[in-house]
């Protein structure tokens, strides 16, 4: 999952930037309003974290912004502005939730859960679920059904990014770059050989395949 952090207090931003790590989000870092607005034409995001008091372009036109955009990310406000007129403008323009500074993590960690069940992206945040197959993000357990199902840790990120990406076609460079940290295509199968693993321990022991190779183009996660 992807989120965008919007906060221009660096020690504060990579404090709840180590947080959401620890629960497999990717974290993109903003530290002003212009930073911001370039991240949002960049990608999609799971979810928006957003601080109010920006340099260069107000939290308030940053909310404008991505209503004109039509972005449906929910946004969720962090800010020192407390007032009732604060979070009642702050909810009018657009964001999803307002969480008054200072707060505590495990809060901050309930509301982003809250708001992605919301959104129907997954049903926790951590859990990533396809079909009959789970994985528990924080346990680092897979499971398919009842069955548990043992992975190194390699193959637990390579069945994470096709479940995040599941029925969308996967290209070899794309799992290159965003599972094994390599931003080029090299002469090398450890793509082939860790799908090959993959398949072994996902699907040979079921009836309902899911791992499927899309000849010439990659890879795709998908029911049938």
């Amino acid at each position: 999952m992807k989120a965008l952090l919007i906060e221009d207090d660096k020690i504060l931003s990579d404090q709840i930037k180590r947080r959401l790590e620890d629960l497999e989000f990717d974290v993109y870092q903003a530290f002003d309003g212009e930073e911001a607005v370039g991240y949002l034409d960049y990608d999609t995001y799971d979810i928006i974290i957003l601080d109010l008091m920006l340099p260069k372009i107000h939290g308030y036109q940053i909310l404008e912004k991505i209503k004109t955009k039509n972005i449906k990310t929910p946004v969720l406000i962090l800010s020192a502005k407390s007032d009732v007129e604060d979070k009642v403008k702050g909810l009018s323009i657009g964001a999803d939730d307002y969480l008054t500074k200072p707060f505590s993590f495990p809060e901050l960690i309930a509301r982003i859960n809250a708001l992605l069940r919301r959104s129907k992206k997954f049903e926790d945040v951590t859990n990533l679920k396809y079909g009959d197959l789970t994985i528990d993000l924080i346990k680092k357990e897979v499971r398919r059904g009842d069955k548990k199902i043992d992975l190194t840790a390699k193959e637990f990120d390579l069945l994470k990014y096709l479940v995040e990406n599941a029925e969308k076609i996967v290209t070899r460079n794309m799992i290159l770059e965003n599972v094994f940290d390599i931003n080029f295509d090299i002469e090398s199968n450890i793509v082939d050989v860790h799908i090959h693993r993959l398949r072994e321990k996902v699907d040979k022991k079921f009836d309902r395949k899911l791992i499927h190779t899309v000849r010439g183009f990659g890879y795709v996660l998908k029911g049938s």
